[in-house]
């Protein structure tokens, strides 16, 4: 069994951001060398998350008006009586998931037609870290 672990770090322009990093991933398979097997991405912060799913502007749009309609920013949440000001934050990564498990089969990353990977910032401007840690044969 062969692995590779890469991380990759995140320093957003704004408080939500959507950035592809599907060729970061398929880097990673690469340079691991294996030919059959599973990728495991993951946020490694609990405002932030994983998405897989196509990348088409309107969908992004409802998306984002989705996760924002089930978890507003808001003052009252009880988080928010720690000093943070993010509780919006720490729900909506729930809503998305902070990681995936995505095959490779051939040496290459195993995506649908039109599935990219994505990783979701929901409270940015701060230095933030995510793992991409390959596993096969």
């Amino acid at each position: 069994m062969k692995f590779q672990t890469e991380y990759l770090w995140f320093h957003t322009k704004g408080k939500r951001e959507l950035i592809n990093i599907t060729d970061k991933v398929e880097e990673t398979v690469r340079k691991s060398g294996i030919s059959e097997g599973m990728v495991l991405v993951s946020a490694m912060h609990i405002t932030a998350g994983v998405i897989v799913n196509d990348h088409e502007p309107g969908l992004w749009q409802d998306i984002d008006d989705w996760v924002e309609k089930l978890a507003p920013f808001k003052q009252d949440y009880k988080h928010h009586r720690t000093g943070e000001t993010n509780g919006d934050a720490h729900l909506k990564s729930l809503l998305v998931h902070h990681e995936v498990i995505l095959p490779v089969t051939g040496g290459k990353l195993d995506l649908g037609p039109w599935q990219q990977v994505f990783y979701a910032e929901f409270d940015g401007m701060r230095k933030k870290k995510l793992i991409i840690k390959v596993m096969g044969e």
